[in-house]
């Protein structure tokens, strides 16, 4: 019986180490950056600053989005930052940051403002130049017309300003 025992514990033993050895090579991975990158061919990333052309100004507008676009690819991609000239090449300016009056109130004053950011970008691929586009990207936001712009524009900004960077990161390397 002992013999019996140790070749069942062999047989168990042998059950187990298949089961993990086929549970190992089975491993399924899914990228959630959602990038199409060849990094063999595309190593180096250019982003130039956007400047502010809008005819209404907020100051930081254009350091912000500017270091969200740089965030964005430094954070979902390998790619190297350089100064001029990379694989990839991003460049514009900020066109629009306009107010609209939207629902009347009964009273028939304003009751929402829309506050629209409007970026004019750039995209060069010099890996593969069919790639290259010219695009108007913007997003907008409604407040409530009570409240000063003042009040609400940096939060407004923040999240339109991610909504322009997840579409250019989605139209350059994401590829959806």
């Amino acid at each position: 019986m002992n013999i019996n025992n140790l070749l069942l514990k062999l047989f168990v033993f042998l059950i187990i180490g298949l089961v993990g050895f086929f549970m190992q090579s089975c491993l399924i991975s899914y990228k959630f950056n959602g990038s199409n990158i060849d990094y063999n061919k595309t190593k180096t990333i250019s982003v130039a600053d956007f400047p502010n052309m809008a005819e209404l100004v907020y100051p930081p507008l254009s350091q912000q989005f500017t270091e969200t676009l740089k965030d964005a690819y430094s954070k979902q991609t390998r790619l190297q930052f350089t100064k001029k000239g990379g694989d990839l090449h991003l460049e514009g300016e900020i066109v629009g940051y306009q107010l609209t009056q939207m629902a009347i109130s009964a009273d028939t004053y304003s009751s929402q403002t829309k506050l629209t950011i409007t970026i004019k970008v750039r995209f060069s691929n010099n890996k593969n130049p069919q790639d290259d586009f010219e695009k108007t990207y913007s997003a907008f936001q409604n407040f409530d017309s009570s409240k000063m712009l003042t009040d609400v524009q940096d939060e407004l900004a923040k999240t339109m300003i991610a909504e322009i960077v997840d579409n250019i990161y989605n139209d350059t390397v994401a590829k959806w």
